[in-house]
């Protein structure tokens, strides 16, 4: 399985996408469970499947792009809105970016830390190591680069995260990911209770951190990737329900840009699994 993953990190961007288009569709096409639930959580957001039915595709992309993005070279990415980070930097406070699981989340933070990482040091983002140790191995080894550093999801890594916002850095999270029972509040997303990570309202609140909001979408036919950066709409609650509730109008909001790459099929309602608290999750 390594020598596939490093033979799948040399093929080109166009190639790989066209490849994960087909497994995309294969995936919808075989699972009713998965299908089930790309139709009805694209229905809650309002989206008939002729308006969302690209995501099927992007789906298996974003698996089908990850050996390039670990392994290979760069593929270019292309930002708009940087003003809006310089203006975080200035401010001195550090920053948290916010991504919906759309596009290719995995460039977000390696795009900040070839952008700024040398000049404003690295971005930190949270990950859940695999499983299988050869994956977990090439994880640590892609996701811990120039200008960049994962720490692992428990109460270790959040301290590490506090403290890279007190030095002015940036911190990378997925409010939409469902945080473990105890970590979380439910709040309306979509118009439905989800259980919501309370992880990033408290890094901004503790820290008093800038919050941006980020999505990075992919470009036809493998010609890379477009990072747009834009600020919350409204400053940060002090409370941390309303904050949190902020926070998901917040990812509607980015998804709504782009919902043809949002993963619709993700299991965003689901009951939190029972874990020890360690601080949150991303």
């Amino acid at each position: 399985m390594p020598f596939v993953f490093r033979f799948f990190s040399l093929l080109p961007l166009w190639l790989l996408h066209g490849l994960g288009a087909v497994m995309g569709w294969v995936a919808f096409l075989a699972s009713p469970t998965y299908r089930h639930r790309f139709l009805e959580n694209a229905a809650l957001a309002g989206y008939r499947f002729a308006q969302v039915r690209a995501a099927v595709a992007h789906a298996g992309r974003m698996a089908a792009e990850l050996p390039r993005l670990w392994l290979g070279a760069a593929p270019p990415c292309r930002i708009v809105g940087e003003e809006f980070l310089l203006q975080a930097h200035a401010a001195g406070q550090g920053t948290v970016f916010l991504t919906p699981h759309l596009g290719c989340f995995e460039m977000s933070a390696q795009a900040v830390a070839r952008r700024w990482g040398a000049a404003h040091g690295p971005i930190t983002v949270l990950y859940r190591p695999a499983r299988q140790p050869w994956l977990a191995r090439v994880m640590e080894t892609a996701r811990n680069r120039p200008g960049m550093q994962a720490v692992p999801t428990t109460l270790a890594g959040v301290r590490q995260m506090i403290k890279a916002l007190r030095r002015g850095e940036g911190v990378g999270l997925l409010p939409d990911q469902v945080p473990p029972e105890g970590q979380g509040l439910w709040a309306p997303f979509f118009g439905r209770n989800a259980y919501t990570m309370t992880l990033a309202a408290r890094l901004a609140q503790q820290t008093g951190a800038t919050v941006l909001l980020a999505r990075c979408e992919r470009l036809s036919w493998g010609r890379g990737f477009l990072l747009v950066i834009e600020p919350l709409p409204a400053a940060l609650d002090d409370s941390l329900e309303a904050a949190v509730l902020q926070i998901n109008r917040a990812m509607e909001h980015v998804i709504r840009q782009c919902p043809d790459q949002y993963l619709w099929g993700y299991a965003r309602y689901k009951q939190p699994r029972a874990e020890a608290p360690a601080g949150g999750v991303a």
